[in-house]
């Protein structure tokens, strides 16, 4: 098992980090089914925070977290990982626009580290992408905000 220092600088990715180093997949139990559902995915880091979301769309993998907010969070460029984890829905408005508008700034950079269609829209986000706070369970309190 790498170290937290080793989780930590993972997961500490920035506006640098090129799409390599923001995949993941995620292991959650499927809503109707209660199976578990492992998929590739992108993390966001936003103001010392982690986050999950996506272009606008309706996501399977939203519905299985709000049905079931523990799941698995696997670390898997650089190191390998298998996180705790419980997602947090951020429904409010105010809390999302900020949020939203550091992942499309993000994504709209000239050198497009994320390699998104570009121009990302706010608005767009806005009105429909699911997003959700990821709290870990096995990163000790303490070390979460050491950047």
């Amino acid at each position: 098992m790498p170290t937290t220092t080793e989780i930590l600088s993972a997961l500490n990715i920035s506006r640098d980090s090129t799409a390599w180093q923001r995949t993941v997949d995620i292991t959650t139990i499927g809503a109707r089914s209660g199976k578990p559902r492992r998929i590739e995915i992108w993390f966001h880091r936003v103001y010392g925070r982690w986050y999950l979301s996506s272009t606008p769309a309706r996501r399977d993998w939203y519905s299985n977290l709000l049905a079931n907010p523990e799941f698995l969070f696997h670390l898997k460029h650089g190191i390998r990982a298998d996180l705790r984890a419980t997602a947090l829905p951020v429904t409010d408005p105010a809390q999302r626009q900020p949020i939203f508008e550091y992942i499309v700034d993000d994504f709209n950079q000239p050198h497009n580290p994320a390699i998104v269609r570009q121009p990302q829209h706010v608005e767009d986000w806005m009105a429909g992408s699911p997003l959700m706070e990821i709290v870990f369970s096995d990163i000790p309190t303490s070390t979460k905000t050491l950047t």
